[in-house]
């Protein structure tokens, strides 16, 4: 978000992407932590390891930490409010 857009916002605006920022940051971390821990998951926990395929492990870390990394561009980017005054 530009300076020029930054200045036009409210205070309650500031905060609500303030908020949603820290949020997606926070989510973001916590996904791609999960989807690293599936990905290992025969050298954390051997007990959950061998409930599981170790494909189907991977599958699901690798979407959850494209699904973190996701979120965390989302909340470095703050793009969260519709252009204002625009009519789309």
């Amino acid at each position: 978000m530009s300076s020029e857009e930054n200045k036009d916002l409210t205070v309650r605006e500031k905060g609500i992407i303030r908020m949603r920022s820290i949020m997606d940051l926070g989510m973001g971390i916590m996904w791609t932590a999960m989807g690293i821990c599936s990905m290992f998951i025969k050298h954390i926990n051997v007990d959950i390891a061998a409930r599981y395929e170790p494909s189907t492990m991977l599958v699901f870390g690798i979407v959850c930490t494209i699904y973190g990394i996701f979120r965390i561009y989302r909340g470095v980017k703050k793009n969260y409010l519709k252009e204002r005054g625009k009519e789309v």
